[in-house]
């Protein structure tokens, strides 16, 4: 496969200082987490992915709502990283900047290795207080769905980003200097069309970087982008960090 990466492009992989990637829902299918829409099946199927991750339908039934995300939160427990993962985690090791944004919520990166994660959607394995919007690591014993906070009672909900709330400020803003300071940007496994994730890789472009995508289908940012692979990220991306700079650690894979 080393045949399908441009030698211009392994070079300037090997000379980059800072390497920028966004990770899209694509990356977690490919381990077999199911992407937002794809969970609506059996009991949920009747229900529209929006009428379920808003603020509002938590007041409005925060019983259902915490059933839902307990239900994906079972999905994706036992789901382990694919080569991808492993894949941008090794390059993570081989340059002096690199930062991995992320808009799944699945904590697979870090289950791979990855050290500067950026999560601008939150993780499924966190929560926080509705109420003061500070994490709650844990709670007593309860049948009570959804718990309440241990400091000042008010509900528990999972410490994701829903329908109408802003992204968390720190890792956003980590992601934008990342893409505007980058020597060569990544976009995989996204529709590049969910805002403002989308605009990460015209902010690098517009700084002079490499921007290359991979992803199986065609995407808004395809025409722009200055190299495109359309192939499962779990395939290649092993393979160009090998031609890149040597083998990726295979007993992690």
């Amino acid at each position: 496969m080393s045949q399908l990466f441009p030698s211009a492009l392994l070079e300037t992989l090997r000379k980059a200082r800072s390497i920028a990637v966004l990770t899209g829902a694509g990356i977690s299918a490919e381990s077999g987490v199911p992407t937002f829409r794809d969970a609506q099946t059996g009991l949920w199927a009747k229900f529209k992915p929006e009428e379920l991750a808003t603020a509002e339908a938590f007041l409005r039934n925060p019983k259902m709502v915490w059933e839902w995300y307990r239900y994906r939160f079972d999905m994706v427990r036992t789901v382990q990283p694919n080569p991808g993962h492993y894949a941008l985690a090794e390059m993570e090791r081989r340059v002096s900047e690199f930062t991995l944004v992320t808009q799944n919520i699945d904590g697979l990166h870090q289950k791979a290795g990855s050290r500067n994660v950026q999560e601008l959607h939150g993780n499924i394995q966190r929560y926080k207080c509705f109420e003061d919007n500070q994490a709650v690591e844990s709670w007593a014993p309860t049948e009570e769905m959804p718990p309440k906070c241990p400091r000042c009672g008010g509900m528990i909900r999972p410490d994701i980003v829903w329908f109408g709330e802003s992204l968390p400020d720190g890792p956003y803003v980590a992601a934008h200097m990342a893409s505007e300071t980058c020597d060569v940007f990544f976009s995989i496994g996204t529709s590049a069309v969910v805002f403002p994730a989308a605009a990460l890789p015209g902010m690098a472009l517009r700084a002079g970087a490499v921007v290359v995508e991979i992803n199986p289908e065609r995407t808004p940012l395809t025409a722009q982008a200055t190299y495109v692979f359309q192939m499962p990220s779990g395939q290649l991306l092993p393979e160009l960090v090998k031609a890149a700079w040597g083998a990726v650690d295979s007993s992690k894979q």
